[in-house]
């Protein structure tokens, strides 16, 4: 007998890979500073917004969407929690 919740699932993310993002939810997360679109890297496994100029990092499968936990990206003349230009 396990403890798995009957509603939770056991199947590996996408390509088996833990580091993957499943696309659907890539379609619904926006970035919590400019609400703009985001971009994933697989290679670093974050998500980007252009926008903001921040990468989001994913931990364990799970996109970190915290302003504060975001890197922000070269050539990004603003902090965390200032807009772009």
């Amino acid at each position: 007998m396990t403890d798995t919740p009957p509603n939770a699932t056991t199947a590996p993310l996408a390509d088996g890979d833990d580091t993957s993002i499943d696309p659907r939810l890539l379609e619904i997360l926006v970035c919590p500073l400019g609400k703009g679109p985001l971009e994933y890297d697989r290679e670093r496994r974050e998500l980007i917004s252009r926008q903001a100029g921040l990468a989001y990092p994913i931990r364990d499968g799970v996109p970190i969407m915290l302003i504060d936990e975001a890197r922000r990206l070269d050539g990004a003349d603003t902090s965390p929690g200032e807009p772009a230009a």
